[in-house]
This record gives C-alpha cells, sequence and structure tokens, in this order.
C-alpha cells in the first residue's frame, strides 16, 4: 500500500461506507487513483473461455455498479473487469444504510438490492468502454418483475455488443427468492433463454453463471449438470454468504451478504468441488475473501483459471491489484509453473 492509499482510506473509513464507495469511484474517474497499467508476463497470460487476458486477477462485479469509472479502471492493473449488476429497469435498491464495514474481519456486509442505473444508461455508457480492456456485464432482474428469468436475457440482449462476457447473477441474497433461481429446473430455463438471447448477438460472447457459496453438495451437483449441459462458459464461485459463522464485528448481525477474510475457506471449498464436479469441462472463477497473492494462488491450485476481488481493496486499496499479480508470477516461479494454466487444480485435494 502506498502512503498516499494509506492516508485515503485512513480518511474514507470515517466515512459512511457507500459515501466512501462514491469517492473511491470519483478518484478513479479523476484519475488519481493507483494506476500501475498493464501488469502482465509470459507466465500471467492467460485465457478464459478464449479470452486473452494480461493476468488472472479480475473486479469483481458490484464496484463499478453503473460503469462510470471504466478508464480508470483499465489503468488499475486488472485482467479484467466486470461491472454490474444492470437490470431492465433502474431502481433505487435496498434504503440506507445499506453497507457495512466489518473491520476486525476485514469483511463487509452488503443488502444494496441490485441499485443500479438500469441496462439503457449502463448501455450507453458501455458503448464508449475502452477497448484495451476485457471487460464484462453481470445480468440481474429487477425485484418487482413478472419474469425475473426473462430479466437476464433483456439486458444481454441489450448490452451484450459493448461487453467480452456476461454473468447470469442467482446468487445474490439481496433480491428476495432470487437464489431459488439456482434449483435445478429454473436454472436451466434460465439460462436456455439467457443463452438464445447471447445467440441473437452479432458476435456472441460467454456467458458465466455465479452461485452461491451456501449450497450444500447436492445443489452443487445440480448447478454443475445444467452449467455442463447448457452452454455457459464458465461458472463464478462464489458471491456473498448468509453465514455469520466466527465474525467479531459489531455489525455481524446485520442483513444481508458477507464478503471479505471469513468468506475464504468456506467459498474455495466449493470451488473445488465444482472443479472435481465439472473435471475440466469449464473454466471456473475463484472469488470470495481473497486479499494476498498467496490466497489468489490458492484459489488456481483449488481449480480457479481466473479470480476477482473487490473488498479486500476496501483494506488494502488498489495496489492491491499489482501486488497480488506480481506476487502470483513468483509463487509460479518458485513451485515450477510456466503458466497459470499449469497451476490450475494442482492442490484441489486440500479442499475437498
Amino acid at each position: 500500500m502506498t502512503p498516499l492509499e494509506r492516508l485515503g482510506l485512513t480518511v474514507m473509513h470515517r466515512l459512511d461506507p457507500e459515501t466512501a464507495h462514491g469517492l473511491a469511484l470519483t478518484a478513479l474517474r479523476a484519475g488519481v487513483a493507483h494506476s500501475p497499467g498493464l501488469v502482465t508476463s509470459d507466465r500471467l497470460r492467460t485465457t478464459l473461455a478464449g479470452l486473452p487476458l494480461p493476468n488472472p486477477v479480475g473486479l469483481a462485479a458490484g464496484f463499478d455498479k453503473n460503469a462510470t469509472a471504466l478508464q480508470g479502471l483499465s489503468r488499475a492493473g486488472f485482467g479484467f473487469v466486470e461491472v454490474g449488476a444492470a437490470t431492465p429497469r433502474p431502481q433505487p435498491g435496498n434504503p440506507r444504510p445499506r453497507l457495512f464495514r466489518l473491520t476486525e474481519d476485514r469483511a463487509a456486509i452488503n443488502r444494496f438490492g441490485f441499485n443500479n442505473d438500469g441496462m439503457e444508461a449502463i448501455g450507453t455508457r458501455l458503448t464508449t468502454r475502452p477497448r484495451d480492456l476485457i471487460l464484462g456485464l453481470n445480468l440481474g432482474a429487477n425485484k418487482d418483475s413478472d419474469d425475473r428469468a426473462g430479466d437476464f436475457a433483456r439486458v444481454l440482449a441489450h448490452c451484450g455488443a459493448n461487453v467480452d462476457f456476461a454473468t447470469v447473477n442467482v446468487s445474490s441474497p439481496n433480491t428476495e427468492k432470487l437464489r431459488d433461481l439456482q434449483g435445478k429446473a429454473a436454472l436451466a430455463a434460465l439460462l436456455a433463454g439467457v443463452m438464445q438471447a447471447r445467440d441473437t448477438l452479432a458476435t456472441p460472447i460467454p456467458v458465466f453463471l455465479k452461485i452461491a457459496p451456501d449450497l450444500d453438495d447436492s445443489e452443487l451437483a445440480d448447478v454443475a449438470e445444467v452449467a455442463l449441459s447448457s452452454g455457459v462458459a464458465g461458472i463464478i464461485a462464489t458471491n456473498t454468504t448468509l453465514s455469520r459463522a466466527g465474525l467479531a464485528s459489531r455489525h455481524a448481525t446485520e442483513a444481508g451478504g458477507l464478503s471479505g477474510a471469513p468468506l475464504f475457506d468456506r467459498s474455495t471449498r466449493v470451488l473445488a468441488r465444482l472443479s472435481q464436479l465439472t473435471d475440466g469441462a469449464l473454466p471456473l472463477i475463484g472469488v470470495g475473501g481473497i486479499g494476498s497473492a498467496e490466497q489468489a494462488y490458492e484459489k488456481i491450485r483449488a481449480g480457479a483459471s481466473t479470480v476477482q476481488l473487490y473488498t479486500a481493496l476496501v483494506y488494502s486499496g488498489l495496489s492491491l491489484v499489482e501486488d497480488i499479480a506480481k506476487g502470483l508470477d513468483t509463487l509460479l516461479a518458485r513451485d515450477g509453473f510456466d503458466s497459470v494454466a499449469q497451476a490450475v487444480g494442482s492442490g484441489r485435494g486440500a479442499w475437498l
């Protein structure tokens, strides 16, 4: 962490978390955030569902919900960036306060409820996106929709021409009954509609499925079966958790999804199990609790082709991205791997 970042984080942690989040986006737009530019090497370069990445470290959805800071994010060292979630119509989300720092746990709880500007406004911003950035869009459903499954397809049809991949997000805990769409029959029907919309694009793009960390083994088996048969390009494991095990913060009882350090073990076990169930047939994106190069490497060894992070930036600043990417290069070299791909799944057994 740079001295300037340390000062900035000290100031922002004295503010309401959502206000501080807004200031972070403002800093990115103004070009005053940490900006190392391209972070890559022969060892770090990899592919994800055919997409060429300079490194395997991505930004998870939720940080830039409305695609307002794309230029700054393109210079922040990420190998790829995911924005959103976007819904067909704008919606305000849940009442504030809806974001809580759990400093003692290096975690956060949010219950945003898919607050966003809607697919038309977001889609317009995506038309001017940086072309040297691998960019994805997280697809969501309106809270009051009569056809939530159809919402995902509508957003993809509207915005898909201006992104490199899309993610079906049925795993947010903050929209009532949304996680019900992870059931086998509902998920198969939803994905069929999304893939149909994808196939109408002039250039079809990879579609990923983002799942919750709170699925049991039989539910994970169902997700794997549907994913393998649906044509999706990969699985993002995982979203936030409803578990509150082992937390120390006074905010531990707040409703919403928990992210950050406490999620690492739970999400990595899910990742490893999915890697076993899919047996290399689909790339997996490991998310949940990553705060160091060592943890990113552990996700890769558990079965992830790439990783994403978000909450750790609240505590370590944007320079963490560069630190993790360069640290991964060192760890891969230490263990004799010439590429990220060679390391994928090499330590999976420890998590099963």
